[in-house]
C-alpha cells in the first residue's frame, strides 16, 4: 500500500510509517517491524530484543490472523488469535483444510469479529475443535474527539470498491468479498433521498467513478487517507455520518461482524448507517446507529438522523463509549484468556 513504484522499499516505508506513530504517543523504543514475508529484516527493536520479549510476554495476539506462528510465539503457549473478517476459515475449517487447522493450532484461545458466531440466525458451521469467543473493536475516545464543530453535509465511508478475490464457497453457494456486490443495490440512495454522500474509494476505474457519479455518489481516492493518520481521523470527524455496506460473506452469513471503521465514526459522535449483518441482535439500532437490508430502510434510516440530528450524535456517542470502550473491551479480553 506504501509503494508507488515497483522499486520502491516497501518494507523500510511501512517501517518508517510505524515509527511516525509510535513516536507521536511517546512508544519511539518500544516497537519492532518484523518483515517476516520479504527478506527478514527487522526494524526498530532488533531480533534478538523481540524474541527475548516473544519468551517473557504474558499476551501476543495474532491480529486479523496476519502472522503464520513460529516456534517463539507459541512457546509458551501465550499466542492468542484475533480474527477480524470472520467466515472464511470457519468455512476451511469445515470442509476439514489441514492447512488451516495447523495454522490455528498453535494458538492458546481464538476470538473474532463475527459476534454472532454459533447463534441462532448465523448460517457458517461451528468448529468442534477451535472455539472462537466474540470481540468488538477497542476503541480509544479520547483520539476521536472533534476538534471545534465543523460538521459537515456528507455521509461518507472509507474501503475498497472492487476485490475479486477471497470468494468463498459453502453448500454449494459462492459468497463474495468484494463490496461492490452490495453497494450496486443501493445505488439509487442519493437520488431518493436528496443527502449528499461521498465513497473514498480503491480498487476503481475511471468507468466505475463515472457509474457512480451518474448516480449522484460522490467519488475520491481513498489511498489519500491511509497513509498519513490526521487526515484519515478529520474525514471521519467532519462527516455528517457514515453510510456503507458489509461483505455479502457477512450479510448472508449473518456473522454479526461490525466494522472498525463504523466504530470510530461512533466514537466522533457521527451516526452510522450500515448494512445488517445480525449486529443489532448485540448493538442497539434506532438512535445514533442504524442497520438496514433495503434501500428503503436506508431512505428511512436518512431521514431519521436528519430529523433530529444532535440526538443521534449524542447516541452515537453512547454507543461507542458502552461497547467500544477499549477499557471495556480489552478488560474483557483478558478476562477471558484469564489475565
Amino acid at each position: 500500500m506504501f509503494m508507488e513504484t515497483a522499486e520502491d522499499d516497501a518494507e523500510a516505508m511501512a517501517a518508517a510509517f510505524i515509527a511516525q506513530l509510535m513516536h507521536r504517543f511517546d512508544l519511539g523504543d518500544r516497537w519492532a517491524f518484523h518483515a517476516l514475508y520479504d527478506d527478514g529484516r527487522c526494524f526498530g527493536l532488533s531480533e534478538g530484543k523481540l524474541k527475548e520479549l516473544f519468551r517473557s510476554a504474558d499476551l501476543i495476539i495474532n491480529l486479523h490472523g496476519g502472522t503464520i506462528p513460529l516456534p517463539e510465539h507459541y512457546s509458551r503457549d501465550r499466542l492468542v488469535y484475533l480474527e477480524t473478517d470472520p467466515a472464511e476459515v470457519q468455512i476451511q475449517l469445515h470442509s476439514g483444510s489441514s492447512e488451516v487447522i495447523d495454522y490455528l493450532a498453535p494458538h492458546r484461545a481464538f476470538f473474532s469479529y463475527g459476534e454472532n458466531y454459533a447463534r441462532p440466525g448465523c448460517k457458517f458451521p461451528v468448529s468442534d475443535r477451535f472455539h472462537f469467543q466474540d470481540i468488538r473493536q477497542p476503541v480509544v475516545l479520547d483520539f476521536w474527539r472533534a476538534e471545534g464543530d465543523r460538521t459537515g453535509d456528507l455521509f461518507a465511508t472509507i474501503g475498497n470498491w472492487k476485490q475479486q478475490w477471497r470468494d468463498i464457497r459453502f453448500n454449494g453457494e459462492v459468497y463474495h468479498w468484494s463490496k461492490h456486490h452490495e453497494f450496486l443495490k443501493f445505488l439509487d440512495l442519493p437520488k431518493r433521498t436528496g443527502q449528499p454522500f461521498e465513497l473514498a474509494l480503491s480498487s476503481y476505474d475511471e468507468e466505475e467513478q463515472a457509474m457512480l457519479e451518474s448516480k449522484g455518489w460522490r467519488v475520491r481516492h481513498a489511498l489519500d487517507l491511509p497513509r498519513e493518520i490526521d487526515p484519515y481521523r478529520t474525514y471521519i470527524t467532519e462527516s455528517r455520518g457514515e453510510f456503507t455496506v458489509a461483505k455479502d460473506q457477512n450479510v448472508r452469513l449473518r456473522t454479526g461482524w461490525f466494522s472498525d471503521r463504523s466504530a470510530t465514526y461512533l466514537a466522533a459522535g457521527r451516526p452510522v448507517i450500515t448494512q445488517e449483518t445480525g449486529f443489532s441482535d448485540f448493538l442497539p439500532t434506532g438512535e445514533g446507529l442504524f442497520g438496514f437490508s433495503t434501500i428503503e430502510e436506508a431512505n428511512g434510516a436518512v431521514e431519521d438522523i436528519n430529523s433530529d440530528y444532535q440526538r443521534h450524535r449524542d447516541a452515537a456517542f453512547s454507543i461507542a463509549r458502552e461497547y467500544f470502550s477499549h477499557e471495556i473491551v480489552l478488560k474483557r479480553l483478558l478476562d477471558d484468556i484469564g489475565l
